[in-house]
């Protein structure tokens, strides 16, 4: 782990990611000391900073470290935080802060082949999303709404949950974006509120029209899911993973294009999405 480019593990307690949430985070696959999907990182990463008044950091640089602590380890997944920095007491921000910026290595997660294979179960979340146009779209550290969805079940076979926002609205899974496919219409779900634009959701939106796919971002309704076709669910480790079920509805998995499958794990996920 890097912390402002240095090797260390410890922040000062009074830096204001650990006191308020106050900062970004990015999460990135490695693969033969590549960061994929770069660019979509970082412009997310650049929209949180405006969004947050924070000041710009120095891509350059963090790739750099980025390279630093992936080292030879392929697959993996990298974290980069930036926070506002250790300020006084109070939810006034420094004038001037002083940017933390956190890089840190993680394992690759070994996900079921069969979850690819023969899709996945979703559930929904009770707990709610709040409104925020100001927040939404960005991957700011208060992630409380989905520690809290996350902590309503603990079955291994349904690793995912959908959250609605408090208009009962489908916004997104606990950890990914959400698309339906009903004939040849993909929809998915409007972020101008609330929820996390996904590079991943990004990516799908771009190609689908390769595949002669008319693309829809709208507000979705629990109603429109059970009369969809299909259901697949996206971010940055899992590339696309088709939903075989949400709750009793099950789906067929083999109406989503393998072709829109295989392009976007090619290029979310490189050589690890074609195992």
């Amino acid at each position: 782990m890097l912390i402002n480019g240095k090797p260390m593990d410890q922040i000062p307690a009074a830096d204001r990611g650990l006191q308020y949430g106050d900062g970004l985070f990015e999460t990135i696959v490695m693969v033969q000391g590549e960061p994929l999907l770069w660019e979509r990182h970082m412009a997310r990463l650049e929209t949180g900073e405006r969004r947050l008044g924070l000041p710009p950091e120095n891509k350059a640089r963090l790739h750099q470290e980025v390279l630093n602590v992936a080292g030879d380890h392929s697959p993996a997944v990298v974290k980069v935080i930036l926070t506002r920095g250790a300020g006084g007491r109070g939810y006034r921000p420094p004038v001037y802060p002083q940017v933390t910026r956190i890089v840190s290595l993680h394992p690759w997660p070994r996900y079921p082949a069969q979850w690819f294979a023969n899709g996945i179960r979703l559930r929904v979340c009770s707990t709610r999303l709040g409104r925020n146009t100001r927040l939404a779209g960005i991957k700011h550290l208060n992630r409380l709404e989905q520690v809290l969805a996350r902590q309503e079940w603990d079955d291994p076979n349904t690793p995912e949950g959908l959250m609605l926002d408090e208009e009962n609205h489908v916004i997104e899974g606990t950890q990914s974006n959400l698309f339906l496919l009903k004939g040849r219409r993909l929809t998915t779900p409007d972020l101008s509120a609330c929820g996390v634009a996904g590079v991943v959701r990004e990516l799908v939106l771009e190609v689908a029209a390769e595949f002669d796919l008319t693309v829809r971002v709208s507000k979705v309704s629990l109603g429109e899911l059970q009369r969809t076709d299909a259901l697949f669910i996206t971010n940055s480790l899992l590339g696309i993973c088709p939903v075989a079920a949400l709750e009793n509805r099950r789906f067929d998995i083999h109406q989503i294009p393998a072709a829109l499958i295989h392009q976007v794990r090619s290029q979310a996920l490189s050589s690890i999405g074609m195992t």
